[in-house]
């Protein structure tokens, strides 16, 4: 019984991570249009960052990306070993419960973060658009970093183990079993030819995406949240 217990475990954490890393095929167009996106993000951090210079200094200014840095790297090293986890997790199911942990756990660390910034660099008092304009700052340089490394892995450390695995794991007997029942078949052969076309830039440019949407969407609650007024006297 303990061995046919382990082993669903480890046939429904390995489906649900190998179907979750299937976004570079679903969004792998939109990866492309670097030009595009590029384009798209220069103009809602122009829209979100220029209203900010007449309620803050220069050294305000400065000060905020400055925590949003540093906060911004540290937040990349746990997305990155949640991206470790989850390439050492499509064959560990417990490595790729961590993984997910890691990630659910990721916008509350920065939100752990933004907290730290207002009691410690603005004395208990931040608004919601400073606020706010932290915490996406944070997610876009730990975007950066995170985008940077995947880069490297897979130009360079890759070599097709990930497009491997996904391949074995999804060609299992119990996931052909699985993909039948559910009629996904060719989608998932197709989502695979097209993962498979991808380049690491593609990867790189994706994750930043992803990272930086998250961020502005992340930000609403958690700058609504942390926001702080000065108490009138």
């Amino acid at each position: 019984m303990t061995g046919q217990s382990n082993e669903k475990t480890r046939f429904f954490f390995g489906s649900s991570l190998a179907y979750s890393y299937l976004w570079p095929a679903a969004v792998g167009t939109f990866a492309r249009k670097t030009q595009r996106k590029i384009t798209i993000f220069l103009w809602f951090f122009a829209r979100l960052f220029v209203p900010l210079h007449p309620i803050m200094t220069p050294q305000e200014y400065v000060q905020l990306k400055a925590f949003a840095r540093q906060d911004g790297a540290l937040l990349s090293l746990l997305w990155l070993a949640a991206f470790i986890c989850y390439v050492q997790g499509l064959t560990n199911p417990l490595l790729g419960m961590l993984a997910l942990g890691f990630m659910a756990y990721s916008p509350f660390y920065a939100a752990s973060r933004l907290r730290h910034f207002r009691n410690y660099a603005r004395e208990g008092i931040i608004s919601f658009a400073r606020g706010y304009a932290y915490y996406v700052l944070t997610f876009f340089y730990a975007g950066l970093l995170l985008a940077v490394a995947m880069y490297v892995y897979f130009a360079f450390i890759d070599s097709g183990h990930l497009m491997a695995t996904f391949t074995e794991v999804l060609n299992s007997k119990e996931h052909r079993q699985l993909l039948d029942a559910y009629g996904m078949t060719e989608q998932v052969a197709q989502s695979l030819k097209e993962m498979a076309s991808l380049r690491p830039i593609d990867y790189a440019l994706n994750m930043l995406t992803i990272n930086i949407s998250a961020g502005f969407l992340l930000g609403l609650p958690f700058a609504a949240i942390m926001q702080r007024q000065a108490v009138k006297s």
